[in-house]
């Protein structure tokens, strides 16, 4: 049976369709319509139908969205990607693609994919954490994903960002009407505007770890705060969900040193004699958005 999954990000939308081996028989990518809801709906649509011609089958739909549906409106909520908020999204697409479609936030979709058979394979209790444009968080337990009575189990990005060092919190604004969230220090514009504010030069995440690893000063500076700041963050959520596998994806995933240097640095912060938790790097890459929204339908 053909299995379809999509990534709805804020820059592009990923299709994948998976045939009866689970292997990825079709995938594509387009740009996501800037700031356009109805233009959102169409494009998702079209990439299915576009697929499934290809293909000659049709089959069942996941969508990952970087954000929640409302539990009591059905509508969504916290998504970063702001044309999407207060809108009937699931229904919409039900609507145009004439079938049921199954709906959850990117970061569960993540920590599916990687809990069934990537990076956490195995593991009882996984935390998936995306740290790309924004900052968002999965549980899979058992091999299923976790929710939550209010549709937000794992978002951890929207909480303060604890323990602060001098000077650290500077009261900055988020999108959420919060300030000082976790996402605002971890995401990569987070980790871009910080290095910004320190030195005033202006580079991309990429380029502060290139300079950081090629021994410059102040890039390595802003490394060394990101990675504090990440473990004091991931110390509070083993400290609560005491999880087997932490695993990271999105594209700061792919700095290595923060595989070494985190763990060593988040001990301080957890309330044990032992830290048993695994932090690693996604298997699947930029994969498994599509695969985990694919397996909602396992």
């Amino acid at each position: 049976m053909l299995r379809t999954g999509i990534d709805l990000g804020g820059s592009k939308i990923e299709i994948a369709c998976f045939g009866d081996d689970d292997s990825i028989v079709l995938r594509e990518r387009i740009p996501t319509p800037q700031g356009d809801y109805l233009g959102t709906v169409m494009a998702v649509a079209a990439l299915v139908e576009r697929a499934e011609q290809e293909v000659g089958a049709r089959g069942t739909v996941g969508v990952g969205i970087p954000g929640a549906e409302s539990r009591l409106t059905g509508l969504i909520k916290n998504a970063n990607s702001t044309c999407l908020i207060g809108k009937p999204l699931k229904r919409d697409l039900q609507a145009v693609l004439q079938r049921e479609v199954r709906l959850a936030n990117d970061a569960n979709c993540f920590a599916l994919s990687e809990a069934v058979d990537g990076a956490g394979t195995g593991a009882a209790v996984v935390f998936g954490v995306i740290l790309g444009t924004g900052v968002g968080g999965g549980i899979v337990v058992d091999g299923k994903p976790l929710g939550g009575a209010n549709a937000i189990a794992g978002e951890w990005g929207h909480n303060p960002m604890p323990g602060a060092m001098p000077g650290e919190h500077l009261a900055l604004a988020c999108y959420c009407g919060r300030r000082d969230c976790i996402e605002l220090y971890l995401s990569g514009p987070g980790l871009a505007a910080d290095h910004r504010r320190v030195t005033g030069a202006d580079f991309q995440p990429d380029e502060i770890s290139r300079r950081a690893i090629d021994g410059e000063p102040a890039c390595a500076a802003s490394l060394c705060r990101y990675e504090a700041r990440l473990a004091r963050s991931l110390a509070q959520v083993i400290n609560i969900l005491d999880p087997d596998v932490i695993v990271l994806g999105g594209g700061l995933s792919n700095i290595d040193r923060l595989y070494e240097n985190v763990p060593r640095l988040w001990g301080a912060q957890v309330f044990s004699d032992h830290v048993a938790t695994r932090l690693l790097k996604h298997r699947h890459g930029d994969s498994s958005g599509v695969r985990g929204a694919a397996w909602l339908w396992n």
